[in-house]
């Protein structure tokens, strides 16, 4: 028997397949769109207990046309069939919640996080994957879900038994590149143009260096933080250069702690010692030796003031004019014609001795001439 007398199967209908498969799914979309959600108040509750940052969490169901697509795509084995004969079933990111991380290290800890929270059955490392298969494209982290035992068992959760939940988790660079991969809608490395495909590979190893060295700058940040808190703690203060949190270590110790304050007040108080001509917490320390606090804030406002105001009482009073003439306002109007002429009055009525502290001809003690 020749190969045209052999009986040919029935071609498969792929759009039938499709139209069922999306009318079935319409009717548990709002399901998969609750446990989505579900998912993502856990993961953003399990991230706040153990204090991990993130740039953000999304969730979402998946789009039905989208679905639509995914239904219709053959088998890799028979192109005749489709892919999912059970698409309901098969199709495992019906619920998918994304976690976006600044930084690469903070992935290893969100995945501690989901092996806790979560019950893991699959995990997938997309960056190794494409590594071993020698192609360039974005590294993510995805793992297939569902909720544990606890949860199942609670009354808000039963209605989710089992089922199942894709979590996908990426630095912000990451997902970057993946949104744009995504926009450009290349559907496999081999169909790009070569010059495309070269700049691809380019950019993709340009974004890894990024990656590591926001990694790194983090890693060095944390480092000068945790070593300018030694050195203020062992009194080495020529040592520590002023930055808003070596100025709150020394501000808690010098002052006593004050919650009320933001980093913001700590930012504008570096500026302000920056303009004022100030290099080291040596010099600042040094400038407000001699003064009270507690005394300064009550005799300028008649009460115990903010831990910032306090301290700008003290360089006030340790520069003196120099303070009104270098503050970061002193172009303008309003600033000159304000009380800080008044409270050094003041200071001065109650007996406080007026400094004319100029840190920019006082040299930290490391500088010092001998």
């Amino acid at each position: 028997m020749d190969a045209e007398s052999e009986i040919q199967p029935d071609p498969f209908d792929f759009t039938r397949h499709e139209q069922i498969a999306v009318a079935e799914y319409l009717k548990v979309f709002s399901f998969y769109q609750e446990l989505a959600a579900s998912a993502k108040r856990i993961a953003d509750e399990a991230l706040k207990r153990r204090s991990i940052q993130v740039h953000s969490i999304e969730s979402r169901a998946k789009d039905p046309n989208s679905f639509g697509r995914k239904v219709s795509k053959p088998s890799k084995n028979d192109p005749f069939r489709p892919m999912y004969l059970d698409p309901l079933e098969q199709i495992t990111d019906l619920a998918a919640i994304r976690i976006i991380t600044f930084f690469p290290r903070t992935i290893e800890l969100i995945d501690a996080m989901v092996k806790e929270e979560f019950c893991v059955i699959e995990q997938f490392d997309k960056g190794e994957a494409l590594l071993e298969e020698e192609r360039f494209g974005y590294k993510s982290v995805h793992y297939l879900v569902t909720l544990n035992k606890v949860r199942e068992g609670l009354p808000e959760y039963q209605q989710f038994k089992k089922a199942k939940i894709e979590i996908q988790v990426r630095t912000i660079l990451q997902h970057a590149w993946a949104e744009i991969e995504h926009d450009i809608q290349y559907k496999s490395s081999a169909s790009i143009p070569r010059d495309i495909r070269r700049r691809f590979m380019s950019l993709a190893g340009l974004l890894e260096i990024a990656d590591r060295e926001f990694q790194a700058i983090q890693d060095a940040d944390r480092a000068l933080t945790e070593r300018a808190e030694d050195l203020i703690n062992e009194g080495k203060l020529d040592k520590v250069e002023i930055t808003p949190a070596a100025l709150k270590t020394y501000l808690d110790r010098r002052l006593g702690p004050d919650g009320r304050m933001s980093e913001i007040s700590y930012d504008w108080a570096v500026r302000l010692l920056r303009k004022l001509g100030f290099t080291s917490l040596d010099q600042v320390d040094e400038c407000i030796r001699p003064y009270d606090h507690e005394r300064l804030s009550r005799i300028a406002f008649g009460n115990r003031q903010g831990q910032v105001s306090r301290f700008e009482y003290m360089l006030l009073a340790g520069m003196g004019e120099r303070y009104i003439d270098g503050h970061l306002f002193a172009g303008e109007e309003w600033y000159t014609g304000s009380g800080s002429h008044r409270i050094l009055e003041a200071f001065a009525e109650e007996g406080i001795e007026i400094g004319d502290y100029d840190p920019k001809l006082t040299f930290p003690q490391s500088s010092r001439p001998e």
